[in-house]
């Protein structure tokens, strides 16, 4: 059972954005994600403007405080609009404690009951274990190996191709 029992998942509104860059600016979030750190909040409010209609965005909350953050993405080609894809950050201070999994649920129940998607893909560092692990609890299976997919901390590092089939 989860530490924080009362962690609830919701669409991103325009007063969290603060929020959502300090989840992103915690040294553990942007060593786990694509995001650059020291990024200030008018770049994101400026991102959040300009979004996709593709791009639903969750947070996940305790008590107010954003916690957690996760952008689900319905692939716009024709051909893939049955694929969908998803990152998420959790701030520093609450992982481990079922931020993670409250969001990727969330996302899956989106995927699933109301955007019909068959395949959800995601990418991950391959040196990130614990994403590892909690993307396979929900039936993601590894697809294959990217040597020196990004550049993180001074160094290139791996990613892993992961993804879920909706049978």
């Amino acid at each position: 059972m989860s530490e924080y029992p009362e962690i609830r998942v919701r669409g991103i509104e325009p007063a969290d954005i603060a929020a959502v860059t300090e989840v992103f600016n915690q040294p553990k979030a942007y060593w786990g994600t694509l995001q650059l750190p020291l990024t200030a909040v008018a770049e994101r409010e400026r991102r959040f403007a300009n979004r996709p209609a593709n791009l639903k965005q969750l947070v996940a909350e305790i008590e107010g405080k954003v916690i957690g953050c996760l952008g689900l993405f319905r692939d716009e080609n024709i051909r893939r609009n049955h694929v969908g894809g998803f990152g998420m950050a959790v701030h520093d201070g609450f992982a481990g404690r079922g931020a993670g999994t409250a969001l990727v649920s969330g996302a899956l129940e989106l995927a699933d009951r109301w955007w019909n998607l068959k395949r959800l893909e995601l990418w991950v560092y391959a040196d990130n274990a614990r994403a590892i692990a909690l993307y396979e609890r929900f039936g993601f299976e590894r697809e294959g190996l990217s040597r020196a997919y990004a550049f993180r901390d001074g160094e290139y590092v791996d990613t892993l191709s992961m993804a879920r089939i909706r049978l």
